[in-house]
């Protein structure tokens, strides 16, 4: 497979010094920015995936009539949070 090129990008030099400022030992600006392009990619993909199973949810409470009201939902989003909180402070005893 050939290795392609992303189109030269044009920044003001704040940013280009900004993104200089934050390198890591041995890190290039051209790694920087690739791992911003995937990091990226991998984020749009994750919110599309989420949004194609909330529209698929939509449309199944459609055709069965069953939904879940917002209060039941954040009910059982505040025991999951105090069943995890609970978890993580027996793990630092």
């Amino acid at each position: 497979m050939k290795n392609a090129t992303l189109p030269p990008l044009r920044v003001d030099s704040t940013l280009r010094v900004a993104a200089k400022s934050v390198l890591q030992k041995g890190e290039t600006l051209s790694g920087f920015v690739l791992e911003a392009v995937r990091l990226n990619i991998e984020r749009r993909e994750a919110q599309r995936e989420f949004i194609a199973r909330g529209l698929l949810a939509r449309d199944e409470a459609k055709v069965s009539g069953q939904y879940v009201s917002s209060d039941e939902m954040l009910g059982r989003l505040d025991e999951s949070l105090a069943r995890a909180r609970t978890r993580q402070a027996d793990r630092v005893r």
